[in-house]
């Protein structure tokens, strides 16, 4: 049975005083709001049809009505007046999701600037490979064709992805979709987001339109990123000023590569000592083989290593870069929960040349 515009509007005057009161709403106190214009008497009649209808239910011998989950979702889909948050709301909860959510983030962003200032080369800094699970999805509801996905991590960082759909889906959905996402796919690794776990999920949400694999190919995704680890470059115009790097082409080629974070990935991470430097031609790529590279490994625990280094000229003084992206990596180490002294710092071996120092002592700046 179709309801009416009265009875929503009286339905609508019901949820909204018990949401305020939390007691059971009755006609005489509907009619006392002074919205809808109408007598006791038809406010009671109306009512008691949408208790028929399965709107409002009575509770106890109580002469009030409550909503029912059907008006709820009645509420929710069409009835309720969508909220703006203000300036201020939106300001205080980006600036908060920020400082949570960033930190890891922002800490290898400042690491490599770090490097990059006390060196004066561009500076590379990789996080580590981080095992995560998903430990929460939220699905936010934008419109009848869109959708946001957000999935918080085990290692405290968030990934979400805005979602168009060539089709339409109502609120109440997405809302059922996220309570059993948070059921079924959190705290599992990607490889236990099967073709029958999908499916069995699209059956149990009664999903025909293929939204349950479109939120798993998106949790597929965050899961694998986060085994891949960051990578950031910082002060790649140090480049402009050495006199190597003059020629614009040459500049502008290796300012290219460095902005690949695809290829700041794939720098050498298989050396046996925690410093390692490669010298022109020992680079693979040949936007480096001009280059020089110098890599310092941290710990990150769990047997995961990141790296923090440095690309300049053949020419740069590698005792000096070594020494302190050494010292940053044992600093990030620490910080990470792994005391060990990076390794092969004190006696360097660069393609046939020893190099020996001491500067990696505890009171070293």
């Amino acid at each position: 049975m179709e309801i009416s515009d009265r009875k929503k509007k009286i339905l609508t005057a019901v949820i909204e005083e018990y949401i305020a009161s939390a007691e059971p709403v009755g006609s005489k106190t509907i009619a006392e709001l002074g919205d809808l214009d109408l007598s006791s008497a038809t406010i009671r009649n109306e009512m008691a049809e949408l208790t028929t209808m399965g709107y409002l239910e009575q509770p106890h011998t109580s002469a009030g009505r409550v909503p029912s989950p059907k008006a709820y979702r009645l509420y929710v889909n069409e009835l309720m007046n969508r909220q703006r948050l203000s300036l201020e709301e939106t300001d205080t909860i980006n600036e908060s999701l920020s400082n949570k959510i960033q930190q890891f983030d922002k800490l290898m962003s400042d690491v490599g600037k770090l490097a990059s200032s006390l060196t004066q080369y561009p500076a590379v800094s990789v996080a580590a490979p981080r095992a995560a699970t998903i430990s929460r999805f939220d699905l936010i509801y934008v419109d009848a064709n869109t959708f946001i996905a957000v999935a918080m991590l085990s290692n405290s960082t968030v990934q979400n992805k805005l979602v168009h759909l060539p089709f339409s889906v109502e609120q109440g959905m997405i809302v059922r979709l996220a309570a059993v996402f948070n059921t079924n796919f959190v705290g599992i690794s990607d490889d236990k987001i099967t073709p029958s776990l999908i499916s069995s999920v699209e059956r149990a949400c009664g999903d025909t339109m293929g939204l349950v694999s479109v939120i798993a190919a998106f949790a597929i995704d965050t899961l694998n990123k986060a085994k891949e680890g960051e990578a950031y470059v910082s002060g790649a115009s140090h480049l402009l000023r050495l006199p190597e790097f003059r020629d614009p082409d040459k500049a502008h080629e290796l300012m290219n590569y460095l902005s690949d974070s695809e290829h700041l990935l794939g720098l050498p991470d298989d050396g046996v000592d925690d410093i390692q430097v490669l010298i022109g031609p020992e680079n693979v790529a040949k936007e480096l083989q001009d280059s020089s590279v110098v890599i310092a490994r941290y710990n990150a625990g769990d047997n995961m290593r990141g790296i923090i280094g440095v690309v300049g000229p053949t020419r740069m003084d590698y005792s000096a870069v070594a020494a302190k992206l050494s010292y940053i990596a044992a600093g990030l180490s620490r910080l990470m929960g792994m005391s060990e002294a990076p390794r092969g710092f004190e006696k360097l071996q660069i393609k046939g040349m020893e190099m020996i120092t001491d500067e990696h002592k505890e009171d070293s700046p």
